[in-house]
C-alpha cells in the first residue's frame, strides 16, 4: 500500500483555501439576491473561509462522499453567471450530483447547474410580498440572539426586518446599555458586524438595521404605527404570558399584527416546532408559541424514531444549563430547589416537555416520562432518551439512520449529527439545529436504546424561533435541486 506525500497536505489545504476566499463574494452576491446557499442543510452565507472549509470537511466525514471546495467551486462559479431568482441552493447536494453524473460520463459544469436551475433563472417572484416587520417584545438572553439571527438574516431587506425591541427603562443610560449586551456576549461572543446608538431617536443602527428602542411597561403602551411599524409580528421573549388572553394584549397596540412566544403556550394558544408541525398552522392563526427549547431538541428525534421503528415507552431525562430563572446564591424561589446556587449545584427539577411532546405526538399518549436536571454550565444541554422500541434492532442501524435522517430528511435544520468521540458540551455553542445526536454515545440492546441528544439550549432554540416567523410570515422559497427534501426552513 502506497503512503501519501506528508508534503502534500499543505499545497492541498492552500488550494483549497483559495477557493473557500473565492466563495465568500460569490455567495455574498447570490445571497444580495435572495439567492440562499447551503451544504448539506448547512448555511454558508456569512461564513468566514474557516468556517466553509469546516463545512465541507464535515460533510466529508459525517456524508462519507468525497465533497470538497474542487467539486462545489466549479458548481457556485456557474451559478454566480446566471440570473437566477430568489430560492434556496444546496450546493453541497448540487455538486455531489453533479460529481455523481460526471462519474459517468463528461459533464459541463455550467449546462448542469443551468438544467438544475431551470425553474428560478429570470424569476422576480420574492419569497414574501412586503418585507415583514419583526418586533422584540424583551430584550434577554434570548431576544438578543434572536436580534443578532434577524439582523444576519437581513439579505436584500425584502423578508423579516427587525425594526424595534420593547423594555422597560433601566436608567438614564439603558440604550447604551442595551446595544452593549447586543454587542458582548460572554457565552456567544461578540457581534459579527458594527453597532452605533443614536440616542436623540432612540436607535441601536446595527449593520445598518435601525432598531427602534420603545420602553414600555405593558404591550398596550405601545403604537408601533406611530413609529412608521406595520402589520408586525411581536415576538415576545419575556414569558410574562403564556395563554392566548395575555398573550393577545400584544394585538391591542396599533401596527401589531401577529404575535409569537418564545416559550410553551398554554390553552388554546398552539405550540409549533419548526419541522414538524408547520401544518397545524391557519391563515387565520395571530397567535403562536414555539415551544420549549428541550421540546424543540426531543421532538424532532422522537418522531423519527417512532415513524420508522415505533416507541413502545421511553423516558426522557433532560440534563440543563443553569438559566436566569434560577438563583445565582441561595435564596428564596417559589419552585423547589430552584433557590440554591446554580452555578454550585445539581438541581433536580420539573420539565414539562415530556407531556408538550404528546401534543405534537399525539401517537405516543401514555408512553413518555420525563424529567430534569440543572447543572452549572451556561449553556447546551443534553436530553438523554431511553426508549423501547417496536422490534429488535443494532447499534450500527440507529446510528446510519440517525445519520442519514440529519443528511437527508427533511428534518435536516433541526438535527444535527456527530460522531466525535472527544465532544462536550462546548463544542455545541452556536449550533444552528434544534438538537446534535451523538452517534459515539449511542447504547442498543435488542429492542431497547439509549440516545444522547444535545442541544445549544439559547442559540439552537432561537433559530428555530426564527424559522417559525418565517413560516408565519409566509416566507416561501423554490429548492434546488428540485428532488431535494423540504427542509423545515
Amino acid at each position: 500500500m502506497s503512503l501519501p506525500n506528508l508534503e502534500d497536505y499543505f499545497p492541498d489545504w492552500k488550494e483549497r483555501e483559495a477557493l473557500a476566499e473565492g466563495m465568500i463574494p460569490l455567495i455574498g452576491k447570490l445571497y444580495r439576491k435572495n439567492v440562499v446557499v447551503y451544504c448539506y442543510g448547512r448555511a454558508m452565507y456569512n461564513q468566514s473561509v474557516t468556517q466553509l472549509m469546516k463545512t465541507h470537511r464535515y460533510v466529508r466525514q459525517v456524508a462519507k462522499n468525497e465533497l470538497s471546495e474542487f467539486e462545489s467551486f466549479p458548481v457556485l462559479e456557474a451559478m454566480s453567471r446566471l440570473d437566477l431568482g430568489p430560492c434556496h441552493v444546496d450546493l453541497g447536494k448540487l455538486a455531489t450530483k453533479f460529481m455523481a453524473e460526471s462519474a459517468e460520463n463528461e459533464t459541463d459544469a455550467e449546462a448542469f447547474v443551468r438544467r438544475e436551475c431551470e425553474s428560478v433563472i429570470g424569476t422576480r417572484r420574492q419569497p414574501i410580498s412586503q418585507p415583514q416587520d419583526i418586533v422584540l417584545y424583551g430584550f434577554g438572553r434570548i431576544g438578543r440572539l434572536l436580534a443578532r439571527l434577524l439582523i444576519e438574516k437581513t439579505g436584500s431587506g425584502d423578508q423579516l426586518r427587525l425594526r424595534a425591541i420593547v423594555v422597560r427603562k433601566g436608567g438614564e443610560d439603558d440604550l447604551m446599555k442595551r446595544a452593549s449586551l447586543l454587542r458582548r456576549d460572554s457565552v456567544h461572543g461578540g457581534f459579527q458586524g458594527t453597532i452605533r446608538v443614536d440616542e436623540e431617536n432612540q436607535c441601536i443602527i446595527a449593520n445598518g438595521n435601525v432598531i427602534r428602542v420603545i420602553y414600555a411597561g405593558s404591550p398596550a403602551e405601545v403604537d408601533y404605527e406611530a413609529l412608521g411599524i406595520r402589520d408586525a409580528i411581536v415576538i415576545d421573549n419575556t414569558g410574562a404570558w403564556r395563554d392566548m388572553q395575555g398573550l393577545s394584549q400584544h394585538l391591542a397596540g396599533r401596527g401589531a399584527s401577529k404575535v409569537v412566544l418564545t416559550a410553551p403556550g398554554k390553552g388554546e394558544v398552539k405550540n409549533i416546532v419548526a419541522g414538524i408541525n408547520f401544518e397545524d398552522m391557519g391563515s387565520d392563526d395571530r397567535v403562536l408559541a414555539a415551544g420549549s427549547c428541550t421540546t424543540n431538541a426531543i421532538v424532532p428525534v422522537l418522531k423519527a424514531v417512532n415513524d420508522s421503528f415505533g416507541i413502545v415507552n421511553g423516558h426522557m431525562e433532560t440534563v440543563h444549563a443553569y438559566t436566569n430563572d434560577q438563583n445565582l446564591i441561595d435564596n428564596y424561589h417559589k419552585k423547589n430547589r430552584r433557590g440554591r446556587g446554580a452555578p454550585l449545584n445539581m438541581v433536580i427539577t420539573e420539565t414539562g416537555a415530556s407531556s408538550a411532546v404528546v401534543k405534537l405526538l399525539p401517537e405516543l399518549e401514555g408512553k413518555l416520562t420525563g424529567n430534569a436536571i440543572r447543572v452549572p454550565t451556561p449553556n447546551v444541554s443534553l436530553a438523554i432518551l431511553n426508549l423501547t422500541l417496536g422490534r429488535t434492532t443494532s447499534e450500527e442501524e440507529i446510528r446510519e439512520f440517525l445519520r442519514d435522517t440529519a443528511l437527508h430528511s427533511s428534518l435536516q435544520r433541526q438535527i444535527d449529527f456527530t460522531a466525535s468521540p472527544e465532544l462536550v458540551s462546548s463544542d455545541l455553542v452556536g449550533n444552528r439545529h434544534a438538537c446534535v445526536v451523538d452517534g459515539e454515545a449511542l447504547i442498543v440492546k435488542d429492542d431497547r436504546i439509549v440516545l444522547y441528544v444535545w442541544y445549544d439550549n439559547e442559540f439552537g432554540y432561537a433559530c428555530q424561533v426564527v424559522r417559525v416567523a418565517q413560516k408565519l410570515a409566509g416566507i416561501r422559497y423554490p429548492l434546488i435541486p428540485e428532488d431535494v427534501v423540504k427542509m423545515g426552513f
